[in-house]
């Protein structure tokens, strides 16, 4: 029958006019994001040794970490800062940590007008 792939295309938009609403209100209500998104990056200074296995599995190079050896030859981080200009947002920085230090938040409004804004520097 001709025709067939027109009608079941109808059916489907008539239900979703008469049925319930599926919007989100975005700038009134945030979202529900699952746990496994990928938004902005924390750092846990506790955790981390410095041992840029982070940085060195990233595709691009978007993880620039400097350390200092202090008296008992033990890595100290003075700098820590990821470019999310060139960021994938792949998820391989944090797979690969040995100890968790670095997670992603829930923070997904990264947009602005100067690139400058974009390196975050997540030490505090």
């Amino acid at each position: 029958m001709y025709g067939q792939g027109l009608l079941k295309g109808l059916s489907i938009t008539i239900k979703r006019f008469f049925g319930s609403n599926i919007t989100e209100v975005y700038p009134d209500e945030y979202p529900e994001l699952p746990e496994v998104f990928h938004g902005s990056f924390q750092l846990n200074e506790d955790k981390c040794v410095g041992c840029r296995l982070c940085a060195k599995c990233c595709p691009n190079p978007v993880i620039e970490i400097e350390t200092v050896r202090d008296e008992n030859n033990k890595r100290e981080l003075t700098e820590f800062k990821v470019n999310l200009q060139y960021c994938q947002f792949c998820g391989f920085c944090i797979e690969n940590c040995p100890t968790q230090a670095l997670q992603t938040t829930q923070e997904f409004e990264l947009s602005t007008y100067n690139k400058d804004d974009l390196v975050l520097n997540l030490l505090k």
